[in-house]
């Protein structure tokens, strides 16, 4: 039993050791590039979102974009994988993190219901309405190589 307890204490020891924190931004970002998935935690009209590659985003009504464009998310907050997470201050600027979202569609919500009503009145009203929504497309996290000074 007390070889049991031992090394369940030293397994995290050995998991601590193998992941071991980067100098830099740049080693940062590259350890980041190497893993298998990332996400992005960024900012879009608004609301802070979690995102991945192919993710479907759903907001509330873009006005001045129409299907087919391709919006460029500027304000991230944080970049991340499975074993590494990198948070900007405030923001990750775009040279380091590139992310595009294309305009999928333009679509409303479920009819909604509002009943309006005055007590002992008679008064009694329903407005129905639809909320207009625009869905995304979150494309590839783009990490750029930086280019080294020492050519």
């Amino acid at each position: 039993m007390a070889t049991l307890a031992r090394v369940a204490r030293a397994v995290p020891a050995l998991r601590r050791a193998i992941h071991a924190q980067p100098d830099s931004t740049n080693s940062a970002l590259e350890l980041i590039r190497s893993q298998p998935s990332q996400y992005v935690v960024a900012s879009f009209v608004g609301r802070k979102y979690i995102l991945t590659p192919r993710d479907v985003l759903t907001v509330p009504r873009l006005r001045d974009v129409k299907v087919g464009d391709v919006l460029t998310l500027d304000e991230i907050h944080e970049l991340g994988s499975r074993d590494y997470t990198l948070r900007g201050n405030p923001v990750i600027p775009p040279s380091r993190v590139k992310v595009d979202a294309t305009v999928v569609e333009h679509t409303k919500g479920k009819m909604e219901f509002i009943f309006k009503k005055k007590r002992r009145k008679g008064y009694q009203k329903t407005i129905k309405h639809k909320q207009p929504y625009t869905r995304l497309r979150i494309g590839n996290i783009e990490i750029p190589i930086p280019q080294s000074s020492s050519e």
